[in-house]
């Protein structure tokens, strides 16, 4: 019999990893990533992987769906849909417990609300059609076809393409279909305060330039990764990517890179507000209390 999922969420910077380690430690559990850019190798410090967070006094926890793709390999919703529950079915059979721990809300709601997602091909005639529009233009037209779901969709003419490609094709589906079932999950959100998250996402930002985020996008471009696959990826790939081919100097990629990393943060708070709005019964716990505090607040949320 499957152990309910337990699902930990909440902004960037609020200490979702080691949250999650130890309760997998209490649990006998191991964790699922819901993060849509820690799934490509050698792309660490500036997905912030820290994979010795999953280390636990001696013992390392269990982790999926963590490097298993190449910088620059098309990856998919519907492949994370696809990913998830072979990595769920492995986890529960062999009796452990399933965290899902990530702050990629389009990822997490899809499996948790059991999205039909089928694998949208490419339309080069569409494509085409496109390519000749603005961002704006773009931004448009899928508009029409529903409500944003991930504004970093209009991020470049490339996401907004590769969305209006997808908007396209499942529009003409029969949407009744369910490739996966909704999951029933405890959901559990670390909260931060704002001013908080603010310092914490600067520090950090601090912290990665220097232990060698600049070089380690340097190496992906030169074995080969395309400069607007990293830019694609957004956030410090892009501002990163753009300082080391020469469009932006140093200062100014720190300055545009920390407002963006502000603005996603709240992005994801916003999303994580509409879960909530759509049905999602989301136990918030204070991220600046003592670990033991938020562990004991969390196993009352689970065995309510």
């Amino acid at each position: 019999m499957k152990q309910q999922l337990i699902t930990v969420l909440g902004p960037t910077a609020s200490g979702k990893t080691p949250f999650a380690v130890n309760l997998a430690a209490a649990l006998n559990g191991e964790i699922v990533s819901g993060d849509s850019r820690q799934l490509y190798r050698r792309m660490d410090i500036g997905t912030g992987k820290d994979l010795g967070e999953y280390t636990l006094e001696g013992v390392t926890i269990p982790h999926h769906l963590i490097d298993i793709r190449e910088p620059g390999e098309k990856y998919t919703l519907y492949n994370y849909q696809q990913d998830f529950h072979a990595a769920y079915e492995d986890i529960c059979n062999r009796g452990k417990r399933a965290i899902l721990c990530g702050g990629t809300g389009l990822y997490i709601e899809s499996v948790l609300k059991g999205y039909h997602l089928p694998d949208v091909p490419a339309n080069p005639e569409l494509r085409n059609r496109l390519e000749r529009k603005t961002l704006d233009e773009l931004t448009e037209i899928l508009r029409n076809y529903g409500p944003l779901h991930n504004t970093t969709d209009t991020d470049t003419k490339k996401r907004a393409i590769r969305a209006i490609e997808i908007a396209d094709y499942r529009s003409l589906l029969d949407q009744s279909e369910t490739a996966y079932p909704p999951l029933e999950s405890t959901i559990l959100g670390l909260k931060i305060d704002r001013e908080l998250r603010r310092d914490k996402i600067s520090r950090r930002l601090k912290a990665r330039l220097h232990e060698g985020m600049i070089e380690e996008v340097r190496q992906l471009l030169a074995e080969g990764v395309a400069a607007q696959d990293l830019i694609y990826y957004g956030l410090e790939y892009k501002y990163v990517t753009l300082h080391v081919t020469g469009a932006l100097a140093y200062e100014e990629m720190f300055r545009q890179l920390e407002i963006a990393i502000h603005q996603f943060a709240k992005r994801q708070m916003t999303w994580f507000r509409g879960m909530e709005r759509r049905g999602f019964t989301i136990h918030w716990i204070d991220a600046s209390l003592p670990m033991e505090e938020k562990q004991a607040q969390a196993i009352s949320f689970i065995t309510m």
